[in-house]
């Protein structure tokens, strides 16, 4: 599957109860302009509000690449001042929180390359999951920039300090059995099994109660953030779970040995 040519470099597609927001810049292994930041955006406020959607999986297009960073022209154009890198770094990272608080579960579904800002990109979702050859990077050691700190927390928060600043001091390329070992990445499929495994997993995923999906990603986010006690919210996020007609499904289903058919969205 080559470039969509009759879709802009960022598109959308739906099925069941899975949406799928494609990178399809193929020819430049979908490396980010600052206009496919800005739709990447939009397509998540557009989903966020579609009930009909229960899981997001971001991809490139083909087996070419996720995405192997910024397009290295802007470094001469938007990114080439102190007050252009402000500007661009603000709207990445003003995606990224979009998707790290988007209430449905978010999977990054990894071919080939995905480095610089594709690895930020995979980092803000819930989870990453790997052809075996995959490739990560993020190589800011050989352009003389620094990272911003929400990005580096994201790198943090999954691999631990140390193997942080060895990914980032040396900018060296991880194969996806290392970024699996170092917790980077959930899962590595072989690459003709990457598709259809990911797209089980999220179709499963849709089948699940999802007042309980969202309430776990909640509290696991409140969690990461450094929360170690309930707060009011999240006590009554809990127990309003008991009351609803979900949780009357799931307990009848378990009792009658079938299996539960969940209406909340």
């Amino acid at each position: 599957m080559a470039k969509v040519m009759d879709k802009p470099d960022v598109f959308v597609e739906k099925e069941k109860s899975v949406a799928t927001l494609f990178l399809n810049r193929p020819e430049k292994r979908n490396a980010f302009h600052i206009d496919m930041w800005e739709a990447i955006g939009n397509s998540i406020d557009d989903l966020k509000a579609d009930n009909h959607i229960k899981v997001l999986i971001i991809r490139g297009v083909d087996e070419t690449s996720f995405a192997a960073g910024a397009d290295i022209s802007e470094f001469q154009t938007i990114r080439y001042t102190a007050e252009g890198a402000r500007k661009y770094n603000s709207k990445v990272m003003e995606v990224e929180e979009k998707l790290k608080d988007f209430p449905k579960p978010t999977i990054a579904m990894i071919q080939r390359y995905c480095v610089g800002g594709g690895l930020e990109l995979a980092l803000a979702c819930d989870m990453r999951f790997s052809s075996t050859s995959g490739l990560f990077a993020i190589t800011p050691a050989k352009l003389g920039l620094i990272y911003n700190l929400k990005p580096t927390k994201n790198l943090v928060d999954l691999v631990g300090p140390g193997r942080a600043k060895d990914i980032l001091f040396s900018g060296r390329l991880l194969k996806a059995q290392e970024a699996y070992e170092f917790g980077l990445i959930e899962r590595v499929y072989e690459d003709e099994d990457v598709v259809n495994k990911t797209y089980e997993y999220a179709l499963e995923v849709g089948e699940r109660a999802q007042r309980a999906v969202k309430g776990s990603k909640t509290i696991i986010n409140e969690v990461v953030k450094g929360e170690q006690e309930e707060s009011e919210e999240i006590a009554r996020l809990i127990l309003e779970s008991f009351d609803s007609s979900d949780y009357k499904e799931g307990v009848n289903a378990f009792l009658e040995k079938r299996k539960p058919e969940f209406k909340e969205v």
